[in-house]
C-alpha cells in the first residue's frame, strides 16, 4: 500500500499539472471502488478551478472553491496526468478531463482507492481524530513519549497507530526504529522519553529521505510521471530478513506484530 513517502511523492508530482486548471468533466466508469465515488464529484467539480493540491496522512485533498476532492490510493492505486485522448484500460476507473486537454486518471486494479467529497467548512469523517503530521511543527518526541504512558502494545505498533502520528507505515516504522536503535517489540509505554526523541527523529530522517527518493517501489507504485521510487535500494531492514545487518553483520530477523511483517537487528536494536 502506498505510504506516506509515496502519497506525498503523489501530491508534488500533480501539483504543476493541477493547481489553476479548471475542471471540465468528470467521467467515472467504475463507480464502486472501496467506498461509492461521490456524486458530488460529477454534479459539482466540473467548471470548478483547482486552488491547491494537499496531503493528510495517506489522503490527497484536492480543493476547489466549492468543496474538496478527497483522494486515497488504496493498496494498487495510481493517479496520472495524460493526454485527453489516451484509451481506458480495464482498470482505469476515473477521469477528470482538464481544460489543458489533459485528463486525471485514477487506475486502481484491486479498487481498494477512493474519490470522495468534503464539503467547504467541514472535516471528512475519515479525516477526523487523526494524529499530527511527522514531518510537521506539531510532532515532536515529547508527543510520542506522553501519548506511550501507560501503553502495553509493542512500540511499532504505537507509531503506526494514525491517532498517535500519521502516515507511519509498515516499512517506514520498521526503518525508523532501527534508525533509532529501538527493539519493535517493547512495549511503548516502556520507552525512555530520551529514546522517543531519537525515534521521533529517526521517523522523520526516514520519511523525508523516501520522499527525496521518490519512494518506496515494492510492487504496484508509480508516481504521476511513471517514474518509480528508489528507496527501497536504501532499506536497513524491512525485507531482508536472514540477510546481515548493514551496521554489525548478525542477521536481521522477522516477526509479526499487529498483524504485519516486523524486521529488525536483534543486536542494534533494543
Amino acid at each position: 500500500m502506498p505510504e506516506l513517502p509515496e502519497v506525498e511523492t503523489t501530491r508534488r508530482g500533480l501539483l504543476p499539472h493541477l493547481v489553476g486548471r479548471r475542471v471540465r468533466a468528470v467521467v467515472v466508469r467504475q463507480p464502486q471502488l472501496r467506498w461509492p465515488v461521490a456524486a458530488e464529484l460529477v454534479a459539482q467539480l466540473p467548471g470548478q478551478r483547482i486552488e491547491a493540491v494537499e496531503r493528510r496522512a495517506k489522503y490527497l485533498l484536492v480543493h476547489t472553491r466549492v468543496g474538496s476532492a478527497l483522494l486515497h490510493l488504496g493498496m494498487s492505486g495510481s493517479l496520472r496526468v495524460l493526454p485527453e485522448r489516451t484509451p481506458a484500460g480495464p482498470h482505469d476507473h476515473v477521469d477528470w478531463r482538464l481544460d489543458d486537454h489533459r485528463l486525471l486518471r485514477l487506475t486502481d486494479p484491486r479498487r481498494f482507492g477512493c474519490e470522495l467529497w468534503q464539503a467547504p467548512g467541514t472535516v471528512h469523517e475519515l479525516l477526523r481524530g487523526l494524529g499530527p503530521e511527522p514531518l510537521g511543527e506539531d510532532f515532536d518526541g515529547d508527543v510520542l513519549w506522553l501519548r506511550s504512558r501507560g501503553r502495553r502494545s509493542a512500540v511499532k505498533v504505537f507509531i503506526m497507530d494514525q491517532a498517535v502520528v500519521v502516515g507511519v507505515g509498515n516499512i517506514y516504522a520498521s526503518e525508523a526504529l532501527f534508525v533509532a536503535g529501538i527493539a519493535p517489540r517493547r512495549p511503548a509505554g516502556q520507552v525512555s522519553r530520551e529514546r522517543y526523541l531519537r525515534l521521533a527523529r529517526a521517523i522523520q530522517q526516514v520519511l523525508l529521505q523516501a520522499i527525496e527518493c521518490g519512494g518506496t517501489t515494492l510492487r504496484d507504485f508509480g508516481a504521476p510521471d511513471g517514474a518509480r521510487g528508489y528507496f527501497v535500494q536504501e532499506l536497513a531492514v524491512y525485507g531482508r530478513a536472514g540477510q546481515p545487518c548493514r551496521n554489525c553483520g548478525t542477521t536481521i530477523r522477522h516477526c509479526v506484530l499487529g498483524g504485519r511483517a516486523t524486521y529488525y537487528c536483534p543486536r542494534c536494536q533494543r
